[in-house]
């Protein structure tokens, strides 16, 4: 399999163990783990320009099918075969949808994540309403055929293999008259669900021998207009933690900690773990779905100073940090909240070099700004289209809780205006 030539490395002297890191966007975990000392090998379906600066290597692995020859994700089986052997690896989204996969690459390097066992009964919607209703937490009602469910938009049609919610309709006559469901495995097949209303959140776990610790929480992004995102397309967060350790969703504390309570006793995951959620104004908590793994909104929380997710989830699995660990990072920004967006492609966009130096210079202010974090992520690589509805960049922004999203959505709406003017 042909390798395109990643970026340039300068010397690097650190003392640092290595890692693989595989799933569809590593960038943000890549980034972290990088950042605590450690060298990074890393395949996803991008290989952006600052994955390539942040790891020792990175790889683009094919598009394409659901192939165990060819397509993504079983192209990162031969991605990874040109990595140091025996080398501990991780995953990001959406891995845990394809379960034989970790057995796989699991048999030839150590897993510093859930196994197959535990993400199959994490991913069961039938655990997992159990595993809710054991917490005093509710969980959508939820069918396996579209015999008897209303077809008034009240309910969702899923792809039970889903994620960052794509796939995912109201369930009309309309939709039911276009709807074929087909699967050649079990977890490709679709699920109904009832429509869950009030704020979407992710709250963050790290689960470690018996132990459970909630991260942080974050309103999730769904579905923007302003960010050209599909209806249920996840498009960013807003973590609700302050540097400080001040968090707007103390109500919801006790809950959650029940939760991973009931998690941590029922799967025994370890590791970094996302659990969608919907709250409502009486802090009631419906879970939709858990991730099991390290999730794109942990990032914010470490901008927040809640320290490295990468140590964070990798101690938790059993791997030490690099004696030599030295976090190099600008510091917390004080009470500032953090929120990402993913801007999405209103039209196919060429990406040029003068386009990436143009999107440099826009931000660099806004890097300064918020105390030396970059502004910008997962920048595509010159030469390439990206096609309509694909994802073109992630944009961060830092400010009170009240105003960050504001800030957010103004950078968005610059460099959007920026795309249009180039494209």
């Amino acid at each position: 399999m042909n390798r395109p030539n990643t970026a340039a490395k300068s010397p690097c002297h650190r003392t640092a163990g290595q890692l693989v890191i595989l799933g569809a966007s590593v960038r943000a975990l890549a980034d972290s783990a990088s950042r605590a000392g450690w060298d990074v090998h890393a395949a996803d379906l991008f290989c952006d320009l600052d994955l390539q600066a942040i790891a020792k290597v990175a790889v683009p692995v094919a598009h394409g099918t659901d192939d165990a020859a060819t397509g993504y994700p079983w192209s990162l089986i031969t991605a990874a075969e040109d990595f140091p052997p025996s080398t501990a690896w991780c995953y990001t989204g959406a891995i845990e949808n394809h379960p034989d996969l970790i057995d796989a690459i699991a048999r030839v390097r150590p897993l510093a994540g859930n196994p197959s066992d535990v993400v199959r009964r994490l991913r069961d919607p039938a655990e997992l309403a159990a595993a809710a209703s054991a917490a005093g937490l509710s969980f959508p009602e939820t069918l396996f055929s579209p015999d008897g469910v209303p077809l008034d938009g009240t309910w969702l049609i899923k792809p039970l293999a889903g994620a960052g919610g794509r796939g995912i309709r109201r369930w009309t006559r309309a939709v039911a008259d276009h709807t074929m469901p087909r699967a050649t495995k079990a977890n490709q097949l679709p699920i109904w669900q009832r429509y869950t209303t009030g704020t979407p959140l992710s709250a963050s776990f790290c689960f470690s021998r018996g132990a459970t610790r909630v991260l942080g929480v974050s309103r999730q992004l769904i579905g923007e207009p302003w960010c050209h995102a599909g209806p249920f397309a996840w498009c960013g967060a807003v973590a609700l933690q302050t540097a400080s350790g001040r968090t707007d969703t103390d109500p919801l504390l006790p809950s959650l900690e029940r939760l991973g309570g009931v998690l941590a006793e029922r799967f025994r995951p370890v590791g970094l773990v996302g659990v969608d959620l919907v709250t409502d104004a009486a802090a009631s908590i419906t879970v939709i779905e858990v991730n099991p793994r390290p999730t794109a909104s942990m990032e914010l929380f470490e901008r927040s100073g809640a320290g490295s997710i990468a140590a964070d989830h990798l101690a938790a699995c059993g791997f030490a940090t690099p004696s030599a660990m030295t976090l190099k990072q600008p510091l917390p920004l004080p009470a500032s909240t953090w929120a990402k967006a993913v801007l999405f492609a209103a039209e196919p966009t060429p990406v040029s070099q003068s386009l990436i130096d143009c999107l440099a210079r826009e931000t660099s202010p806004w890097t300064h700004a918020d105390g030396g974090w970059p502004a910008l992520a997962d920048i595509p690589r010159p030469g390439q289209t990206i096609a309509s509805g694909a994802p073109v960049v992630t944009i961060f922004a830092a400010g009170t809780t009240d105003d960050a999203l504001a800030i957010l959505r103004d950078r968005v709406a610059h460099i959007d205006a920026l795309l249009s003017a180039r494209v």
